[in-house]
C-alpha cells in the first residue's frame, strides 16, 4: 500500500511538471490581485477577426486621470506590472491591454506591425468609453505606444516610454544585433529554459534567482507565456527587426518622458539620447541608476514616482 501510494505521488509531480499547472496558479493569484486593485477583466471585440482584453478600474473617478499601461515581451500584463499596479491604481483610472497575441488578445489579421497594434488598443479604448488618456509603455510596447500619441493626439495627452529603441540607424540595430549573437526572436519567444534565462539577464543588470529556479518551472511559464500564438509573437518580432531604420519618425506633439535604465543591454543608453534629440522640447529623459531593461521589474518604485510626477506633478 505504502509503494503504491508513493507511485502515486511520484506520478502526480511529474504530471505536473508535464504542464503548466504551477505557473497558471500563480498566474490566477495575479489576477486576484489586480480584482484587489479595483480592476477588473474585460474583452471588446473590435470585428469579427479582433479581439483586445482589458483589466480597467471598476469605478471610474473623474478627479483621476487615465492611464493606459502597456506592456512588452516578458509575458502578459499580470507579470510585467505586479509591482506597479497597486500604487498606480490608488492615483490612475487604469486601463490595461493584453497586446494583440498575448493574454487573451487576439486577432485573424496578417499584420503584424506596431502600427496595427495601436489602432486596434486605440478603438478598443474608444469603445469601452475612454477618450482622453496618457500613456505609459515598456520596451515593445512603447513602439505600440509611440504610434497610438501619433493617429490619436486628440486622445492621448502624455506619453511615457520606458527603454524602447525608437529612435535608431541601421549601423546601430545590426551592431545590437551582432553584441547579443542571436536573433531576437529566439530570445523574446524562448523555447527552452535557458533561452528564458538568457532573456532575464539580458533584460536585468541586478543578479535574479533565475538561475536556481528548475527547469521544469522555466518549462511552464515558457508553456504558459509562449506557447500560446508563438508563431504570430515570432512575426511581431520579425517585423520589428527588418524594417528599416526611419529618418522621418513622426516628432509626437505631446509632452514625452523618457525613462531609460543606464545599464540596459537590449537597448543601450545612446538610443535614449537620440530619441530625446529627435523629439526636442516636448521631451525629458529621466535616466535610472544601475537598472537594466526592465526597470519596472528593477526599480518600480522609482519608474512610479516619475509616472507620477509626470502625468498629474506630484510624487
Amino acid at each position: 500500500m505504502t509503494l503504491a501510494l508513493l507511485r502515486h505521488v511520484v506520478l502526480h509531480i511529474l504530471t505536473l511538471n508535464q504542464s503548466p499547472f504551477i505557473i497558471k496558479f500563480m498566474d490566477l493569484i495575479l489576477s486576484v490581485y489586480f480584482r484587489l486593485c479595483n480592476l477588473s477583466p474585460c474583452a471588446v471585440d473590435l470585428d469579427d477577426q479582433t479581439t483586445i482584453h482589458f483589466w480597467v478600474t471598476n469605478h471610474r473617478r473623474f478627479d483621476r486621470p487615465s492611464l493606459v499601461m502597456i506592456h512588452g515581451y516578458g509575458g502578459n500584463p499580470l507579470w510585467q506590472f505586479v509591482y506597479q499596479v497597486g500604487p498606480l491604481s490608488r492615483r490612475f483610472n487604469l486601463h490595461i491591454p493584453d497586446l494583440l497575441f498575448f493574454g487573451k488578445s487576439h486577432s485573424k489579421s496578417p499584420f503584424r506591425s506596431e502600427f496595427f497594434q495601436a489602432k486596434c488598443l486605440s478603438d478598443g479604448l474608444k469603445r469601452i468609453g475612454v477618450d482622453r488618456y496618457s500613456v505609459y509603455a515598456i520596451s515593445y510596447g512603447g513602439f505600440v505606444a509611440y504610434r497610438m500619441a501619433e493617429i490619436r493626439p486628440d486622445a492621448v495627452e502624455k506619453v511615457a516610454i520606458v527603454s524602447s529603441g525608437l529612435s535608431y540607424t541601421d549601423e546601430q540595430r545590426d551592431q545590437q544585433l551582432r553584441t547579443i549573437g542571436r536573433h531576437p526572436s529566439e530570445i523574446l519567444v524562448p523555447k527552452k529554459p535557458d533561452d528564458l534565462r538568457l532573456l532575464v539577464n539580458l533584460s536585468t543588470f541586478k543578479q535574479t534567482t533565475l538561475n536556481w529556479v528548475p527547469d521544469f518551472l522555466l518549462r511552464q511559464f515558457i508553456a504558459l507565456m509562449y506557447d500560446h500564438c508563438r508563431k504570430e509573437k515570432i512575426e511581431l518580432a520579425d517585423y520589428l527587426v527588418q524594417k528599416k531604420a526611419d529618418p522621418n519618425l513622426h516628432v509626437l506633439t505631446q509632452e514625452t518622458l523618457i525613462i531609460w535604465g543606464d545599464q540596459d543591454k537590449v537597448f543601450p543608453l545612446e538610443l535614449a539620447y537620440n530619441l530625446q534629440r529627435h523629439l526636442g522640447k516636448n521631451s525629458r529623459l529621466e535616466i535610472i541608476k544601475n537598472v537594466g531593461h526592465a526597470a519596472n521589474l528593477e526599480s518600480p518604485d522609482e519608474l512610479n514616482k516619475l509616472i507620477f510626477s509626470f502625468v498629474i506633478g506630484c510624487s
